[in-house]
């Protein structure tokens, strides 16, 4: 039984199959998942697909691309959508100095602005960093983020960052990317991670993992990465991976509830 800890169920490539994919998630024995809010709509999406299945939990905050468009209204409404009871986490938040869509100014600004709304609704962060590893570390340390706890999600940094990150108290969660031929770099970071603070996701729409790479990414196919942490970490089996990742997340998201 595993979760996928970060996925976007509302994303339009699900619009004519979103049904279908869920329940391909569940025969796989994919007990839980978060989808993922990454703006004010998305989030709202998010939220409201975690009220019609009780296996589905949600997550709400403004990605960096999007965080030019905050207005005090965003705040507010976030806060409403927040009191919703299967909201688990605040983000995904965090840089993005790769593409730059928010100005870095900009992005710094409304990241502590989303930490403190996060500790005022006492959530754990989901935190996207690209390109951005040493301004993403110290506005965390500055801000004290860990006391709210939270993960790295889709980590592909260096060995130097895992450590920063695991050193504040956060996971780190690994997605498709791990089972890439050339992601030498990464799979060394996950041997390095203690079993105990890894998680493991799809980002689904996008990053599907070998051997579907290129294709569309769904929730059914974070095994892979499962099976792929379990052959980087011997003796590690599957199962024992897919048992840690999945307490992991509960503890981390206090999900609660059958499975």
């Amino acid at each position: 039984m595993l979760i996928d800890s970060h996925c976007h169920l509302d994303d339009p490539q699900f619009e004519n199959d979103r049904e279908a994919v869920i329940q391909r998630a569940r025969s796989e024995g994919i007990t839980y998942l978060v989808t993922i809010g990454c703006d004010l709509l998305t989030s709202e999406r998010a939220v409201s697909l975690a009220q019609q299945y009780p296996f589905i939990f949600s997550s709400i905050g403004v990605h960096p691309h999007e965080v030019k468009n905050i207005t005090p209204a965003t705040y507010d409404r976030l806060r409403t959508l927040a009191k919703q009871p299967k909201v688990v986490a605040y983000g995904e938040i965090g840089l993005d100095y790769y593409y730059n869509y928010s100005p870095p100014p900009i992005q710094k600004q409304r990241f502590r602005e989303q930490i403190a709304l996060a500790r005022d609704l006492r959530l754990p962060l989901i935190i996207h960093t690209r390109d951005a590893k040493d301004d993403t570390l110290s506005i965390l340390r500055e801000e004290k983020a860990e006391k709210l706890g939270g993960v790295f999600h889709c980590f592909t940094g260096d060995a130097e960052m895992a450590k920063a990150a695991l050193d504040l108290g956060f996971f780190l969660s690994f997605s498709g990317i791990v089972t890439f031929p050339k992601a030498v770099e990464l799979q060394k970071v996950v041997q390095y991670t203690p079993l105990d603070r890894m998680l493991i996701e799809t980002d689904s729409p996008y990053l599907a993992p070998h051997p579907h790479r290129g294709k569309r990414n769904e929730p059914a196919y974070v095994r892979h990465v499962a099976l792929k942490v379990a052959e980087l970490k011997p003796p590690l089996t599957i199962k024992e991976v897919a048992d840690a990742t999945r307490e992991n997340a509960k503890r981390l998201f206090k999900i609660h509830g059958m499975e």
